[in-house]
């Protein structure tokens, strides 16, 4: 029986009483586990690159690759507590591993230039980028700079020095997207693919899966803080669903994915089961902390937040989907602009974004990705102009 709240001493925490949350409870499905002797094939003796290094993502990743023998492994990141935390840890574990620490933004081209220059590298794991919704909307030029410009220059400097593989972390909000999140990631995709097209030797590979269980800022995170602290847990709509994975799932397709990139510009998405309503997440993981919803901790909902949609899609209407030799993984190939089209909207969305131009951020976005609709947003007015425009 759950502990009732008024039974406690004053000098007891909620926290102190509150059970462990297994994150793998949280999925209505099994894990998925993948075949690593692929991945071993293509990552042993090779110098390897991995940017957003110390992110939720980015630090399984180098946590997985580490134990693949690699001759090299680079981190990079812009966030330096993190990544000198990260160094420790992974200097412990892994004593036999070359490391390297790079404190750097995706963004400054000198900066990886340099890095390029210095290093063979073999293999880009790209994780870097921002990604939370409602920052990201009021704040679209920061993530022109980053999800878009960032993914270019290491785009670019991986053709020009002939690194084989480039692995693309992207998100199921970049397909039909209501958001400039998704829309910037949208973007990233777009560029890579027409690079890909351009007979580039490098093979780029685009990864795009679900919320995933347990990242930084994520709702299980969010839900956990909100129960510790005797509720209210907040859930911004009634209806609203998500796919997702664990985080070690989630690394696994990026690493299974650059096995299978066989012409590159793929985009690999996971069959992640059914999609979870957030409402009935809520619900379990207050339970599965030894309360009872609605009486001991309560649930409101907030509304949805500025870009935020009820559901999340990872294939577009056009897109054709292909199995793969795994039978949780399809291939999606979508349509590919030409890089000239596509270089001269980066060069005015960039543009926009160096003049702070929200607005014109925005409909740029728009222009190169016509599905872009936003959602509880102010920027539906620039959908209004584009409808009556046609």
């Amino acid at each position: 029986m759950p502990p009732i709240i008024k039974e406690w001493s004053d000098s007891e925490s909620i926290q102190g009483n509150i059970k462990e949350i297994q994150i793998e409870d949280l999925l209505e499905r099994n894990p998925i586990v993948l075949d690593d002797s692929l991945i071993n094939e293509y990552l042993n003796n090779r110098i390897i690159l991995v940017t957003g290094g110390a992110g939720s993502i980015g630090s399984e990743i180098v946590r997985q690759v580490s134990q693949f023998n690699p001759r090299k492994l680079i981190v990079l990141d812009q966030a330096e507590s993190p990544l000198h935390e990260l160094e420790l840890e992974l200097r412990s574990r892994f004593c036999d591993v070359d490391f390297e620490f790079v404190l750097a933004d995706v963004s400054n081209l000198k900066r990886l230039t340099n890095l390029f220059n210095k290093e063979n590298i073999s293999v880009v794991f790209h994780a870097a980028a921002y990604k939370h919704v409602p920052l990201i909307e009021n704040n679209p030029s920061e993530a022109v700079f980053v999800n878009i410009i960032g993914t270019m220059h290491l785009a670019n400097l991986s053709t020009q020095y002939n690194v084989d593989r480039f692995v693309m972390v992207s998100t199921d909000k970049a397909v039909n997207p209501t958001n400039v999140m998704g829309a910037s990631k949208r973007a990233a995709e777009i560029y890579v693919q027409a690079l890909q097209a351009k007979e580039s030797e490098t093979c780029f590979i685009t990864t795009r899966f679900g919320n995933v269980l347990g990242s930084n800022g994520s709702v299980i995170p969010h839900f956990k803080k909100q129960i510790a602290a005797g509720g209210p847990v907040t859930v911004t709509h009634q209806d609203i669903i998500r796919y997702f994975m664990t985080i070690p799932e989630a690394c696994q397709l990026v690493l299974q994915a650059g096995t299978m990139g066989g012409q590159g510009g793929e985009v690999f998405v996971f069959d992640m089961g059914k999609p979870v309503r957030i409402m009935d997440l809520a619900e379990k993981m207050i339970k599965l902390s030894g309360f009872v919803p609605y009486e001991q901790i309560d649930i409101k909902v907030i509304g949805l937040r500025p870009g935020e949609k009820l559901f999340e899609e990872l294939l577009n209407d056009s897109a054709k989907t292909l199995p793969t030799h795994h039978k949780k993984i399809m291939r999606a190939k979508d349509q590919v602009l030409s890089m000239d089209e596509v270089n001269n909207f980066i060069i005015d969305i960039a543009s926009a974004a160096e003049q702070q131009n929200n607005i014109l951020v925005v409909k740029k976005l728009k222009e190169l990705i016509p599905e872009f609709l936003s959602q509880n947003s102010i920027y539906e007015e620039l959908d209004k102009e584009v409808k009556i425009s046609t």
